[in-house]
């Protein structure tokens, strides 16, 4: 782990349940989250969908951040494939164990991008 990564203090949501970003069509983060040169992330493409969700958890400055461009059920669905530094997985773990439960029933989220 970097010092960098070990040291930056990320933002953590209220709740999971605030999380009511996009699920579908193309996403323009925020140059102060994405500071790459214009993109569009398409939400329709698995890569895609995982890198934004990766960069605006690692990146994001304040909650509002995080309530506009993730969404709860799909946080869920693709936790355990996201590579984010041990940090920011630990504490976004600790505060929120049922993302890496894996008893989860298929109602409450459904296998779309599961990790399994």
């Amino acid at each position: 782990m970097t010092r960098y990564a070990a040291a930056k203090p990320y933002v953590l949501p209220e709740s999971l349940g605030k999380l009511n970003g996009p699920t579908t069509g193309g996403v323009t983060l925020p140059r102060h989250i994405d500071w790459r040169p214009h993109y569009i992330y398409d939400l329709a493409d698995e890569a895609d969908f995982r890198l934004m969700y990766e960069r605006v958890i690692r990146e994001a400055q304040t909650r509002d951040d995080l309530n506009a461009y993730l969404h709860a059920t799909s946080l869920r669905q693709v936790w355990c494939g996201l590579f984010l530094p041990v940090a920011v997985k630990t504490a976004w773990g600790t505060r929120f164990p049922e993302l890496s439960e894996h008893g989860t029933t298929a109602a409450e989220v459904p296998p779309v991008r599961g990790c399994g």
